[in-house]
């Protein structure tokens, strides 16, 4: 009989419900970020990384404020979740009133807009790679309020703040998570 592990349970609950490959990307950096920092914190990096490929598995088919992460957080808890994951994925949201307090909680939402800002800034640059990104790049692409402009640069602060991380390490450690897996998210290698 195999053995379903965590990562394969969360892998094949965001494909069941997301079809977009940039959304699935999104979620598999989120979760290379949270591994790395699982790693870091010396806590469970299967289950951080559970947690990072699930955040927002609900999104694509309930993508309002009143729905997302709600729905989600329903679902992962009639899947018998454990409440700790459905806590990271409902505090990941400012709208839905949940406050962050473990560091999970607070790493999720450190990583999740950056990673996606991160992302953005690799594939507008000459080389589309995170081999050659630094963080002072990413602060540069801040400054211009029209580049990813959805994006909130105060979350983006609040983020590393509230984990405790200074801002421009915080960039730093999020690229080389990525960069772990930039074929996997689709970014070339640089030799």
């Amino acid at each position: 009989m195999e053995v379903v592990t965590e990562r394969q349970q969360a892998y094949a609950l965001l494909i069941e419900y997301t079809k977009g490959r940039n959304l699935i990307r999104h979620c598999l950096a989120v979760e290379a970020a949270l591994r790395a920092y699982a790693l870091k914190y010396g806590e469970d990096e299967q289950f951080w990384g559970a947690v990072g490929l699930i955040h927002d598995f609900d999104y694509e088919q309930h993508p309002g404020p009143d729905e997302h992460p709600q729905v989600g957080a329903r679902i992962l808890r009639e899947r018998g979740w454990p409440e700790p994951a459905v806590r990271a994925v409902l505090s990941h949201s400012d709208t839905t009133g949940v406050p962050r307090e473990s560091r999970l909680e607070k790493a999720l939402y450190a990583v999740d807009e950056l990673s996606g800002f991160i992302t953005a800034v690799a594939l507008v640059r000459p080389s589309r790679s995170l081999d050659d990104l630094k963080a002072k790049s990413v602060k540069k692409k801040m400054k211009d309020k029209r580049f990813a402009a959805a994006v909130s640069r105060e979350e983006l602060r609040r983020g590393a703040e509230e984990l405790g991380e200074d801002f421009s390490a915080h960039v730093d450690f999020v690229i080389a998570a990525m960069g772990a897996i930039g074929p996997e998210l689709g970014f070339e290698r640089l030799d």
